[in-house]
């Protein structure tokens, strides 16, 4: 949303809660409020749009992710069909193109079959894994010098991006408007990939402490990310999906679209998004 509107675009952000706005409504945007399971409070908005940039907001404390997922996908396709914009951009994940066996990436592959069935122009903008989201363990890393890891072994290179460029591409992808063809796939990973010591190296040299990546038990899996704080259910989508990670499936589509690379280092990202330790 940043980048359209730094290029000057208007923008209308829906959301579920007013509250949850505000930060766009201060950059620029409208906000719109929207009930995302009926398609019939989507439809006013969407029917104003050029274009659309979708992204599938996930209740990680919902008893049913799958599900819940479910009547969000349906009901934005349902809109979508009935709006009809000139173009769609969907974020989607790596993996998609697997119809089980993925966890969460599963949503996606939901996603991108259900708008594939309506007759607007869509770009599917599958996303590899965010480099942000390793904050999630910085406390840890800074407090204990240990940095616990899903990828397994720790050594083991994986496709990782950093959000903001994903924000880029999808808004360069929008700005020029429908794609020639009616569904285009664009996979987007970071200039280089990188493992879980890459990123137990990044968070040393910021810390100016040792960091070393350790390799979680699989049987700790579940628990950690309930402590952590997700529902039981997006916890066990979580856990399939690492699995899935570490067999090699979360991957881009062979023969398919195209790849495409942010800017950004795992080392830049991390630095934007950690603050150096306070002096003592």
């Amino acid at each position: 949303m940043t980048e359209l509107r730094r290029r000057g675009l208007p923008v209308t952000v829906v959301t579920r809660e007013l509250s949850k706005g505000r930060p766009f409504a201060d950059a620029g945007c409208e906000v719109a409020v929207a009930d995302l399971y009926d398609e019939r409070t989507l439809l006013p908005v969407l029917e104003r749009a050029e274009g659309v940039l979708l992204l599938c907001p996930l209740r990680a404390a919902a008893d049913d992710v799958l599900a819940d997922s479910k009547r969000i996908v349906d009901a934005a396709a349902s809109a979508i069909e009935a709006a009809r914009p000139a173009a769609v951009v969907v974020i989607s994940d790596y993996g998609a193109q697997h119809p089980s066996g993925t966890g969460i990436t599963t949503i996606f592959h939901r996603l991108e079959s259900r708008l594939r069935e309506t007759s607007v122009p869509t770009t599917f903008l599958r996303s590899a894994e965010h480099m942000q989201n390793w904050m999630r363990y910085a406390s840890l890393a800074r407090r204990r010098g240990v940095l616990p890891s899903m990828h397994h072994p720790t050594s083991k290179l994986f496709p990782t991006v950093s959000a903001f460029d994903v924000g880029i591409e999808a808004a360069d992808i929008l700005a020029k408007g429908a794609p020639a063809e009616k569904t285009r796939i664009v996979h987007i990973e970071g200039p280089a990939r990188y493992s879980a010591n890459d990123v137990a190296a990044a968070f040393s040299s910021r810390m100016a402490r040792s960091v070393t990546a350790e390799a979680l038990p699989r049987e700790a899996w579940a628990q950690a990310l309930v402590g952590a704080g997700l529902g039981n259910s997006y916890a066990q989508l979580v856990v399939e999906l690492q699995e899935a990670h570490n067999a090699g499936r979360i991957e881009v589509e062979e023969n398919v679209g195209e790849l495409r690379r942010g800017q950004t280092t795992l080392s830049e990202a991390l630095a934007k998004a950690l603050t150096p330790e306070p002096p003592s």
